[in-house]
């Protein structure tokens, strides 16, 4: 038989000095010991096989997309179009000379991928991380992937209702980082879970090139009490799966970032100066038979968020607080319609600086296969400090239509 890769959330919180983020699961098969050439398989992916000594699964995927934004709230003269491929990644994943030393590699090539929006260097890599398992339920990872933060940045961006995520999660997520990771889940009743994740990293993100005497100190604890999701549904959006018996997942995250030298921690511009960063961030989902409920709550705090140069040039760290909620229901196997409200509220001390923005969207999903391939629409509407009538200086509207392959 041919090795196969499944993805599980099986995790690990992190009590002050253990190591820590966000794996994947690897479920092993036999190989066919007779056949010394290297096995290829199609199934989730294309793997490939040798005997027991080495896994690689490889997998692409595409997000072509056409969209708009108009002028104003009360003008639909549109002010600009988005015609683009957001997202083409590809990812390798198995494991080496032992199912216990596995890896999980993925590559971005579009534009934004690359971060050439807001960088002259292209930055092709998003994840370069590799584990060992020293229990199927208890395990560590060392390298570059996501934190376990909030639920909907460590969803996949193929896995999601609607094009993008929420406005909150572009403000307070804690994103990637470069580190030592870990991973425990523990059975704490009949059909009920614990799963506790951590992290210990450098705090500059994605592909930094140095780091300061600050780490970031991230820790994650989850429950579910009404047992595992099907498919690992609680990180995919939506029911797709049709629950027959309710699920429910609760997540607490806390991270600490010491000397973070970027606006948002791991994300944003750079700072001149270095801040002490505190997030915190509270999540749950639901869902019971092709319904499904997603809520976000974040809060970063740090004691004094405005930095300064020379010329007067003004930079601040993103504090403040952040809610996301969205409420979805299958109409058919194949398509579902989903709402979603959320709001960034900067804190005081940047209220000069920001304003409070609120979007509300409603979009239409068709799962050809799954969230292997489909297609997505959604409208929406936004508004800054609270006014939401359409002839408020700043309020307009949003439009997506997007396309996803992938295998």
């Amino acid at each position: 038989m041919i090795h196969t890769i499944q993805k599980s959330q099986i995790c690990f919180f992190v009590i002050l000095f253990s190591l820590f983020s966000v794996g994947g699961h690897i479920s092993l098969g036999q190989t066919v010991e007779s056949d010394e050439r290297a096995l290829l398989n199609v199934d989730e992916g294309i793997g490939f096989s040798k005997d027991s000594l080495f896994l690689m699964n490889l997998r692409f995927r595409m997000q072509n997309r056409a969209g708009f934004n108009t002028l104003d709230g009360d003008d639909f003269s549109i002010n600009e179009f988005e015609m683009r491929v957001r997202r083409l990644r590809l990812r390798f994943d198995g494991f080496i000379l032992n199912p216990k030393f596995q890896y999980y590699i993925q590559l971005g090539f579009s534009k934004a991928d690359l971060d050439l929006e807001s960088s002259n260097v292209a930055q092709p890599l998003r994840d370069a991380i590799v584990y060992y398992f020293a229990h199927k339920n208890f395990y560590f990872g060392f390298g570059q992937s996501k934190l376990p933060g909030n639920r909907q940045r460590v969803i996949s961006s193929g896995n999601l209702q609607f094009a993008d995520r929420s406005i909150a999660n572009a403000a307070f997520t804690i994103d990637r980082d470069f580190g030592f990771f870990g991973y425990f889940t523990k059975k704490t009743g009949d059909n009920s879970f614990m799963q506790l994740k951590g992290a210990i990293t450098t705090g500059e993100g994605r592909n930094a090139s140095k780091t300061n005497n600050g780490l970031a100190y991230t820790g994650r604890v989850e429950f579910l009490p009404f047992g595992l999701f099907t498919n690992n549904g609680d990180y995919s959006e939506g029911d797709i799966e049709f629950e027959e018996n309710p699920k429910l997942a609760i997540g607490l995250t806390f991270s600490r970032n010491l000397k973070a030298s970027r606006t948002g921690g791991q994300l944003g511009m750079p700072l001149f100066e270095n801040r002490n960063l505190n997030s915190f961030i509270a999540d749950g989902v639901f869902k019971y038979r092709g319904n499904s409920i997603l809520m976000e709550y974040f809060q970063r705090k740090s004691s004094n968020p405005i930095t300064s140069n020379d010329e007067g040039d003004i930079r601040f760290v993103q504090v403040g607080q952040g809610l996301n909620v969205q409420i979805s229901k299958m109409m058919s196997r194949k398509s579902e319609v989903a709402v979603r409200y959320s709001y960034v509220l900067p804190d005081r001390s940047i209220s000069e600086f920001q304003s409070r923005v609120d979007e509300a969207l409603i979009g239409y999903t068709y799962y050809i296969n799954g969230h292997r391939i489909k297609l997505q629409g959604n409208v929406g509407y936004k508004w800054l400090e609270g006014l939401s009538g359409f002839e408020n200086a700043g309020n307009s509207w949003t439009g997506m239509f997007q396309v996803e392959f992938g295998i």
